[in-house]
């Protein structure tokens, strides 16, 4: 199902690119729209981990550098049954961590350098059994390719914007090929909304399901449910240093707080994981 998923998403990112590059450019400009879409879904495949881990300044470390922290996840992998994922650390005060790559052969786990600093080894463990299973699960390749798009279809929306700005593919008559400023517009709006909702349709029963996977690799959903409370807390105590592309990514969400925002956030609501962790530990 999950390959099925990302070849509709790639699909979406060609038909987003040679839409807008028909917006700017007319025919010339979907064909040239269309040469960039098809290396951007090679991109997107082959080298969006390593994209997503330097949009974040993300740098591997190894069992040296640090010995807990490998010892950790070198666990809770056995226990999963996976093999062992590479390290990354990030120079971030926000605590916050997520996992990346196309298969379990080629994954990465990234943590901040806040996360390190703000839970104690149990609740720490939570959290990489959570990225664990978002590797077992199979799911990381989809959400990784999900955020290349999205910075992608940002990306095509600035154009968008630029392109209307200085008048670039418009005409005098709009029938015979040029794009009309109604449709830079649409362009600029729609676009936003699109990376989100791309974001969205993946992200919140992914996290249900990684907690609940987490908590069995971890054998301690309340380790996980802890941890989370206090990522809730700090996450208002940090400046986010997190490109918003790849917000979804992260085990919660860095960008956007409470009230009406949460309606457009990537994850689901914190208290109602950590009610369905509680609720895992009572059935033990």
């Amino acid at each position: 199902m999950n390959y099925v998923k990302t070849l509709l998403l790639l699909t979406a990112l060609t038909v987003l690119f040679v839409w807008i590059g028909n917006l700017i450019g007319g025919q010339i400009g979907m064909i040239i729209a269309l040469v960039l879409a098809i290396v951007m879904n090679g991109v997107s495949y082959w080298f969006s981990d390593a994209l997503i881990l330097k949009i974040n300044r993300a740098w591997q470390v190894d069992a040296d550098e640090e010995p807990a922290l490998f010892q950790m996840v070198d666990e809770l992998s056995r226990r999963a049954g996976l093999p062992m994922p590479k390290i990354y650390l990030m120079q971030d005060p926000n605590a916050n961590a997520f996992a990346t790559g196309r298969d379990p052969r080629h994954a990465a786990v990234a943590v901040t350098t806040g996360l390190l600093a703000l839970l104690n080894p149990r609740e720490l463990r939570g959290v990489l059994a959570h990225e664990l299973a978002h590797i077992q699960h199979r799911d990381i390749l989809i959400a990784t390719i999900a955020a290349v798009i999205a910075g992608a279809v940002m990306m095509l929306a600035n154009l968008a914007q630029m392109a209307a700005w200085f008048g670039i593919g418009r005409s005098n008559d709009d029938e015979e090929g040029g794009a009309s400023i109604i449709g830079f517009l649409l362009a600029i709006i729609v676009a936003p909304i699109a990376a989100t909702i791309i974001q969205m349709a993946i992200s919140r029963g992914r996290e249900y399901q990684a907690d609940a996977s987490g908590a069995r690799i971890s054998c301690d959903p309340l380790a996980l449910a802890s941890a989370l409370q206090q990522l809730e807390r700090g996450a208002d105590m940090a400046t986010p240093n997190i490109s918003p592309s790849t917000a979804h990514l992260y085990i919660v969400n860095p960008l956007l707080g409470g009230g009406l925002l949460s309606l457009f956030s990537t994850h689901p609501p914190i208290p109602e994981r950590v009610k369905r962790l509680e609720a895992m530990a009572d059935s033990r």
